[in-house]
Order: structure tokens, then sequence, then C-alpha cells
């Protein structure tokens, strides 16, 4: 399967998520590549969108490496992995001013949704590992909401069965059995900047208002 572009991609995921369109739901985009698709499911059910702020912890001296995650509210770190608290506090205390940054920029003074007991839709243009999606799900759970959906257009198989025991439901249109990158499942997969997503946003914001 190819999608056209990102918006060809939501229009696939649209019909899966119809079920919860009478639901008390928040979807939540990934930055920023996941916020084109959040646009058109939000656009389609009135759903109000959030960003889903998180950014991996790297390893010292291996930042690819991660050991875990932070959000703006909460962060976990891999305890098999052995680092000093200092590490931590001060790389969780940079993560999260710069993620906070970031929140501003996009949401401007929008204080963040209140999750509880809610449904939140998980969206993203595409997963490869998995891993850094993981960490914000396992976050996610200690907020008490109702119930985690994550909806994406393409993953890899192996990718897919690591996140589904970590969710109410998983849905996702194509796991190709040769995977390689998510931008190879798009005809144009061009990036999203900064701009683009504020724009998105504010046009959807507009769209409630008119409404």
């Amino acid at each position: 399967m190819l999608y056209k572009n990102r918006k060809d991609a939501a229009m696939q995921l649209i019909p899966y998520l119809e079920k919860y369109k009478n639901e008390r739901v928040v979807i939540l985009a990934i930055p920023r590549g996941g916020v084109p698709i959040a646009f058109h499911i939000a656009k389609e059910y009135n759903f109000p969108l959030e960003l889903l702020m998180t950014k991996k912890i790297g390893y010292p001296n291996n930042p690819e490496f991660a050991i875990g995650a932070v959000s703006l509210e909460d962060y976990i770190i891999d305890e098999r992995i052995d680092v000093s608290q200092s590490y931590i506090d001060e790389n969780v205390k940079q993560i999260r001013k710069n993620l906070e940054e970031r929140y501003k920029l996009f949401m401007g003074k929008h204080k963040p949704i209140d999750l509880e007991n809610k449904i939140v839709i998980i969206v993203d243009d595409g997963i490869a590992t998995g891993n850094t999606i993981l960490s914000s799900i396992r976050m996610l759970r200690k907020q008490k909401i109702k119930k985690i959906v994550v909806a994406v257009p393409v993953a890899p198989k192996q990718s897919v069965s690591k996140i589904k025991n970590e969710v109410d439901e998983f849905i996702c249109p194509y796991t190709p059995e040769h995977f390689i990158g998510v931008g190879l499942h798009y005809k144009d997969f061009s990036e999203v900047n900064d701009l683009e997503v504020i724009r998105l946003l504010h046009d959807l914001k507009s769209l409630k208002t008119v409404v």
C-alpha cells in the first residue's frame, strides 16, 4: 500500500474511528508528522486535538540509545539501565523545558486538556520501532484514562505486536512484511515544519469557533 500523502492516510483511518464519534475523545497527535493526520480526524468527528509532547532520554555518551522518555507531566526510565539519579534529573529538567517551549510555540496559552475518564486516541503518520510511543503510553496510563487507542497508517509487524499488548485498541490498516521506513509507504512524505503545525492547529480552532 502506498499512501498519496498524510491527508490520504487520514482518510483511510477515519472510518475505523467512527464508533467513537459520540464518546468523550481526545486526539493526541505526535508532532510534527502526526498533526496533519490528526487534523483531519479531529475535523471529521469534532474531536478536541492535543499534542503528545514526549522525547527520549539518551544514554550517557550514546544519546541515540534511549533509556527512557520525558513528557510535560512525567518521565519513565528503564530500571535495567544503570545511570545516576543526577544524570536523570538533569536530563528530565532540560528536556521538559524544551518540550514546554515547543508546546507554547504550537499551542500558545492553551492549557492541556484533562484526560481523566476520556478515550485517548494517539495519532502519528507511522511507527518504526515504537519505543518512544510505548514510553508515552506507559506514562499516560497513570492519568486514569478510560481507554487508550493508537491509530497509525503504517507500522512493522514487530512493533504492532509490542504496542498491542499495551493499549486497548491498535488500529493500523497496513503492516507490511518488509518494513524499511515510514516514509517509503507515502508518495509524498514532505517534512512537516513548525509553521504548518501552527497553521493546522489554528485552522482547527477556527472551525470549532464557527461551529
